[in-house]
């Protein structure tokens, strides 16, 4: 569905280059973490995905086509990027940020119709986030924006999200309802590849890992494989524990020092 040939990036006046030499693979309905320190290039790498940023070498091919080929509001109907923070510049309500996904759908100077408002209804529905419809964008917790943000995603009817530290700044509570949010939509088929330093949210959602460090990938591979000891100690210099969790049956890591 979405593949990432040898891509290469750098900020303008940048030391070093943001994202080296990068490939990666993701298949429809798959769900991929992309894993690393701060500064490894986790977002960047996102928003080459996306056809935000143009990689200096590499490409990124869409449904078998470079994403260059794409227009940008049929790259928009089919992928969704949710970044790490969301500000609304006026104070919309709930429904108002939904509807905002049903944009790329729009004809010039279309207004929403009924279809959009069942699709955007839909989408609150799906991340629980219906009773909030009437409610300004403000007065809601983190928890609550990041879920709305989220239906305001897949109000866009993609096949694909990409979403950046989606549990950053969030409770255990919240974590996990988005973590639950997120399993949910993977299962009903939409496709998915997260930016997270959440070793346990990785494992718990995704089929598949990619490990960044100072721009390049040190292993990628399903998370059985390439969550390791051996793996989170190059990825951040840290030892930990890797164990499969005998209640829920997934990989647990905990760290127990620094290497």
């Amino acid at each position: 569905m979405l593949t990432a040939s040898d891509l290469t990036f750098a900020y303008p006046r940048a030391k070093d280059r943001a994202v080296e030499r990068v490939s990666l693979s993701v298949g429809t309905g798959e769900s991929v973490a992309l894993l690393g320190p701060n500064g490894s290039g986790k977002t960047t790498l996102l928003k080459l995905l996306a056809g935000a940023l143009q990689p200096s070498h590499g490409v990124v091919t869409l449904e078998g086509r470079s994403i260059r080929d794409w227009s940008r509001r049929d790259v928009a109907r089919r992928i969704a990027f949710v970044p790490q923070e969301t500000f609304a510049p006026f104070d919309f309500s709930v429904l108002d940020i939904v509807l905002m996904g049903r944009f790329p759908h729009l004809g010039a100077f279309a207004l929403e119709g009924p279809a959009d408002l069942a699709i955007a209804r839909e989408a609150l529905a799906a991340t629980s986030t219906d009773a909030f419809e009437h409610r300004t964008f403000s007065t809601l917790s983190g928890g609550e924006k990041q879920r709305v943000v989220i239906a305001s995603a897949l109000a866009q009817s993609p096949t694909l999200m990409l979403l950046d530290e989606p549990t950053a700044s969030l409770d255990v509570g919240h974590q996990f309802d988005v973590q639950v949010l997120l399993g949910g939509l993977n299962r009903r088929g939409v496709t998915m590849v997260v930016s997270t330093h959440d070793l346990n949210f990785a494992a718990a959602l995704c089929q598949h890992l990619v490990l960044l460090r100072n721009g390049r990938v040190i292993a990628s591979g399903p998370t059985s494989h390439v969550l390791t000891a051996d793996n989170v100690r190059a990825l951040y210099d840290v030892e930990a524990d890797v164990r499969l969790h005998e209640r829920t049956g997934r990989l647990t890591v905990t760290p127990v020092g620094r290497a």
